[in-house]
Order: structure tokens, then C-alpha cells, then sequence
């Protein structure tokens, strides 16, 4: 519980000497030291008890996710990954590639994110796995990422392997919340291992982590922040004795770990001199100093991965779907960036509707005459206003406020340029810094109760509230997570104007098409998704998907006319994309069958325009020439 103190007393110790500036002292506030409560069940302040119970919660709200299947971007870093199925065997190539560079192969392509993406060590251990689920053997990698997706004993075996996945990471989540369970008595709340144990299970039940869980590809920001979390503990564990350097040498490891999940690391050259500064005391000169061996770690990490990432595609700063501000003038992108903000703190209060997908054109460009701006800067200027003010003072909520806006800023484009609007699982790192501040405040305030029995009752009856309304929306929200399908029927409803939530629902209706027993069902899924993938052109003209996969449904139609004239037009925007003279062949071949000559010889002549050397293109326009002289009167 804070206290106000004007006394001095020793350094690194529970009370702090008062902060003087100018000869005139001000307030600190500090904890005091933890005195149990009677009241309270002692096994309930042990951190094994703890422990248990938050890994108890984090199973059984995601325990329903075992069964799901694959979504959203598990297709680029498991599905479609030739280096995951390799096994080990794919390792190296994970280590020294970017993340996506399997995927964009398959699609002639090079980098198409800002700064693109190194985060290997979530995509070892989705190699790990498929070693033990049957790794596949080189030679036969290409044929099973060539068909996975497709019905059949492959796509069986895939979802079964998926199952497993599932497992796997709802246990490394429940290994992280008793983490940062550790983490927070051991540092934020040294203390008070109660208020410890309310803000992890603020953390652990909030539904906005439901994307992180329950989609396998988002293992990274699990991974990400355990090892963050591991890296301030040896670190702390390391000013307190100095002569065990193997502290020294695991808060480095773990650092560097969590440099390989992923870039959010860069915080901890902030996070880490602040941490120090408010919770062992030190003098800024000496938090900066305690904070030097990481930042060698950080330069390393930083040559090695302009060692590995490929310089972008000069088509990505134009792509709308990789960069949702090309179409935006400055003044638009700062304002749209600034409002965006709020969402994730809109969404860190109250987490609903929830969707997997910000893309454009879900969130409308906006200016500096919407009101929306100015609320979003008004309400970020006081949280910064509320860090300087808590941190003058040492205080707990610096560090909170501290956690979210370091967090914040390496996602919200406003610095560095993501490659997307936004996203829930990039709020996951900040959430860590909401959990505290709100355990803080509803700890502190219910303490103010009198008589004490109240406070200890709001407290309970808060907490069980929260978990109750928490629960139930994290397991409701985890069953659209099951596969893309579900994910996407659902989400089109928040967001109605997604290029990629539109194309998804019109893919995910091609492909029941597949499946369904009757003629008119499978016609009617087909012309569902040509008005979905439409749709998605419609909101962006420039998509090159929409128009191959809406070409893909006309063929299945067997509309050749409209599946020729979307394939040329995914050629126009994209020559380069694979197999799209084969395409424009089989287009050939639906003409010749349905005896429309000509069309065929334009399809086919169109094809050869395509990939001069496709061969089957040229043989069936000699077969077809001379068929067609056969067939004149002589």
C-alpha cells in the first residue's frame, strides 16, 4: 500500500530516501513493508500456490483451442513453411533467413515488410515439433507444401499436427504467466507477492490475448515477453550479488532470446535503467550504468540481423495491404496513426468486439478535424504527464505507464512502420503494464475501505467479477479461432470493410465448395465467394489475390470468359506471380472443350505472352492449328 514519508533513510531499502530538487523536498511514495493479512489463507501468499493457480487459469480458459486447426498467418510460418517441416533439418535455414522467405518464394517475391522480420526462435520450435510429428524429408518438401491446404489425408494429418501445436502453446503461455508471476514479486512488487498475484491474473485473463493463444504463429509474443521478463529477473538477481556472474551471463542469454522472438527487446534499453532507477533505487547515472552489457547484446543482435534480412520490394512501400498509408498524405497518416492509438487502449479496458484483422479499410483514414485525434493525444499527453509525475516519486505506476507506452511506440507506426494498422496480439506486451496499473489501483483502493473486512470483500468480489466477465469472453472469443472459416465468418461482422477479412470469407467459401454433396450448394458457395472476393476488389482495386481467386472461382464455374480476363488482370498487376501461364492455360482448356476455338487460341497465345517457354501452351496451339486446318473444305 503507498505511503507518503518525508523522512530519510538508507539507500536499497524498503522506505527511500525523498527525491530533493531545488533544496525543497518532494513526496515519494513507497510500499510498505508486507505484513500478511490474518484474514487471508497464508498458502495463498506462496508462490508455488500462486504459480499453480495462475497456470490453472491460463489452461483452462484456453483448453479449448486443443482441437483447432490452422488460421490467418499459421499458413505462412507452419502450412506453407518448407523449412518447419524439414525438422531439424530445417533449423539453419530458419536461423539465417527472414521469417517469411519460404512464402515469398513460392510467389517470386522478396521482402515485403518494413524492416522485415527475424524472429526464428518460435519457428524452431514449430520445427522441434514436426521432428517428433514426422519431419519430411527435403526432396518430398516442395509436394506437400504444394498441396497442404487441399482435402485429403494430408490435410488430416496436418490438423491432427495442429492439435498438438495447440497444446504446446497453451502450455508455453501458462510458463509465461508463472514467469511474469516471478517477475512481478520479485521486482514490481517486491512487497507484496497478494498484489503480485492480482495483476498476473489480470494479465492472464484478459480476453485481448486471445489471438496470441490461440493462434499458434503468435508463439512470439508469448516467447517474446517470457524471456523479457526472464532477462529483468537475472538482471536484478545480478545487482544484488555481484559475484555470481552466472546471473550476468543468463540475463544476457535470455536478452538475446528475446531479441530472437522478437524486436520488441529494443524496450528493455528504456524499461530496463527505469526498473532500476524505481525499484533498487539507483541514481540515473548508475541505472544507465547497470543497463551497458545489454546494449552490447542489442549491437550484436542488430549486425547479425542486417546480416540475415534482405533488402524490401519496391513494390511494398505501394501495396496497400503492406503499408495501409500509401494512399494517405502526411497529414492523414499522422492523424489516422495518432486515433489509432486509442484502440488499443479502448481495447485494454474493454476488450470487445475483438477481431483478427485491422486492415485496410477497416479503420478509415482520418484528419486533424476529427474529434478523434485530439481525445487520443489529449488522453496519451496525460498518461505522459502521469509518467514523469510517478516517476519523480519513484512510484510503481511510472513503471506501468512506462511498460505501455514503450510498447505502444514500437507498434503504433507512428516511429517505425509495422506493415499494418493494427493488431491485437501487438498489444500484448503493453497489457503487461495495464495489468499492474489496474492491480495497483483496485489493491490500493479497496484497501481505503473501511471497516477492513469491506476493503477484503470489494477486493474478492472485484477480482471474481473480472474473472467471471474475463472468462467468458476469452473462451467464448477462442472458438472462432478453430480455423479460418470460423475465425473470418465471424469477424466479417466487425469488419465489414477488410480487404483481407473479405477475401478470407470468399477463400473459405471457394473451398466448401470442395466439399458439398450437391450441384446447387457448390454453385451457391462459389458465387458467395465471387461476391466476397468482389467485394474485397472493390475496396482495393490493386488487389492481386482477390483477382486470382475470384478468376479460380469462375473457372470452377466454368465461366472461362471471367476467369480469362481476372487472370490477365492479376498478370497486369503482378507478372512475376507463379504459375499464372499455367493458370491461363487450363483457362485454354475449358474453351477447347467447350468448342470455342478462337478463345482457346487467345488464351493460350496469352499464356506463351506470359512465360514465353511454357511448352504446353505452344504444343496445344500447333495441335489446335492444325485441327482447325483439318477441319476446312479442301
Amino acid at each position: 500500500m503507498a505511503k507518503k514519508i518525508n523522512n530519510p533513510v538508507q539507500a536499497n531499502r524498503p522506505l527511500q530516501r525523498p527525491v530533493t530538487s531545488n533544496k525543497m523536498k518532494e513526496e515519494v511514495y513507497v510500499e510498505q513493508p508486507f505484513v500478511p493479512d490474518p484474514n487471508i489463507p497464508a498458502w495463498l501468499y506462496s508462490f508455488k500456490n500462486q504459480a499453480i493457480i495462475i497456470a490453472m487459469l491460463a489452461i483452462g480458459l484456453y483448453c479449448n483451442t486443443f482441437n483447432h486447426e490452422y488460421a490467418l498467418d499459421d499458413t505462412i510460418l507452419i502450412v506453407k513453411n518448407e523449412y518447419t517441416y524439414e525438422g531439424f533439418a530445417g533449423i539453419p535455414s530458419i536461423l539465417t533467413k527472414d521469417a517469411f522467405d519460404s512464402y515469398y518464394r513460392q510467389f517470386n517475391s522478396s521482402n515485403q515488410l518494413s524492416g522485415g522480420r527475424y524472429r526464428p526462435l518460435s519457428i524452431v520450435t514449430f520445427a522441434i515439433e514436426q521432428q517428433f510429428m514426422g519431419a519430411i524429408p527435403q526432396n518430398k518438401v516442395d509436394s506437400v507444401v504444394t498441396h497442404a491446404g487441399e482435402l485429403g489425408k494430408q490435410e488430416d494429418t496436418l490438423n491432427k499436427n495442429m492439435h498438438i501445436r495447440h497444446v504446446f502453446n497453451v502450455m508455453w503461455y501458462a510458463l509465461s504467466v508463472i514467469v511474469i508471476l516471478y517477475f512481478l514479486r520479485f521486482i514490481v512488487f517486491r512487497n507484496n507477492p497478494l498484489l503480485a498475484l492480482i495483476a498476473a491474473l489480470i494479465f492472464t485473463m484478459h480476453p485481448l490475448h486471445t489471438e496470441v493463444v490461440a493462434n499458434v504463429k503468435s508463439r512470439d509474443e508469448i516467447m517474446s515477453l517470457m524471456f523479457i521478463c526472464l532477462t529483468f529477473i537475472f538482471a536484478f538477481k545480478y545487482e544484488e550479488q555481484k559475484e555470481k556472474k552466472g546471473y550476468l551471463v543468463a540475463g544476457l542469454l535470455f536478452f538475446f532470446l528475446s531479441f530472437l522472438s522478437k524486436e520488441y527487446a529494443v524496450g528493455l534499453m528504456f524499461l530496463m535503467p527505469l526498473s532500476f532507477y524505481l525499484f533498487k533505487r539507483y541514481p540515473i547515472s548508475k541505472s544507465l550504468m547497470a543497463t551497458l552489457p545489454y546494449l552490447i547484446v542489442m549491437v550484436l543482435y542488430l549486425i547479425m540481423r542486417l546480416q540475415i534480412i534482405g533488402p524490401k520490394s519496391a513494390d511494398a512501400e505501394t501495396d496497400i495491404l503492406n503499408n495501409p498509408y500509401a494512399l494517405a498524405n502526411e497529414a492523414q497518416q499522422l492523424a489516422t496513426k495518432i486515433s489509432t492509438t486509442l484502440n488499443y487502449l479502448k481495447l485494454l479496458i474493454f476488450p470487445h468486439p475483438l477481431s483478427a484483422d485491422y486492415s485496410y479499410n477497416t479503420i478509415p483514414y482520418k484528419d486533424f478535424t476529427d474529434v478523434i485525434v485530439w481525445v487520443s493525444l489529449a488522453v496519451h499527453l496525460a498518461l505522459i504527464r502521469a509518467f514523469f509525475y510517478y516517476f519523480k516519486r519513484r512510484h510503481v505506476l511510472s513503471f506501468a505507464i512506462g511498460i505501455y507506452f514503450v510498447f505502444i511506440l514500437l507498434i503504433c507506426n507512428i516511429i517505425f512502420n509495422i506493415g499494418g494498422t493494427m493488431g491485437e496480439r501487438l498489444c500484448y506486451h503493453s497489457s503487461l503494464g495495464f495489468a499492474i496499473a489496474v492491480a495497483w489501483l483496485l489493491y490500493t483502493g479497496t484497501q481505503k475501505l473501511k471497516p477492513e473486512a469491506t476493503g477484503r470483500l470489494a477486493l474478492a468480489g472485484c477480482m471474481v467479477l473480472l474473472i467471471g466477465l474475463c472468462g467468458f469472453k476469452t473462451i467464448d472469443r477462442n472458438q472462432y479461432w478453430k480455423n479460418d472459416k470460423t475465425l473470418f465468418f465471424e469477424d466479417i461482422k466487425v469488419c465489414p470493410n477488410s480487404v483481407l477479412v473479405n477475401a478470407d470469407v470468399a477463400s473459405s467459401y471457394v473451398n466448401m465448395s470442395d466439399a458439398e454433396k450437391t450441384e446447387p450448394e457448390r454453385v451457391n458457395d462459389l458465387h458467395q465467394g465471387i461476391k466476397y472476393f468482389s467485394k474485397a476488389i472493390e475496396i482495393n482495386p490493386a488487389f492481386v489475390s482477390g483477382y486470382l481467386n475470384r478468376g479460380m472461382a469462375y473457372f470452377k464455374l466454368k465461366k472461362p470468359d471471367s476467369a480469362y480476363g481476372n487472370i490477365v488482370k492479376v498478370w497486369e498487376l503482378y507478372p512475376k506471380y507463379p504459375k499464372v501461364a499455367e493458370l491461363m492455360y487450363n483457362i485454354g482448356v475449358n474453351f477447347y472443350v467447350d468448342k470455342k476455338y478462337p478463345e482457346a487460341l487467345k488464351a493460350w497465345n496469352t499464356a506463351l505472352k506470359m512465360d514465353p517457354n511454357y511448352v504446353q501452351a505452344s504444343n496445344a496451339i500447333g495441335v489446335l492449328n492444325n485441327q482447325m486446318r483439318a477441319a476446312q473444305p479442301q
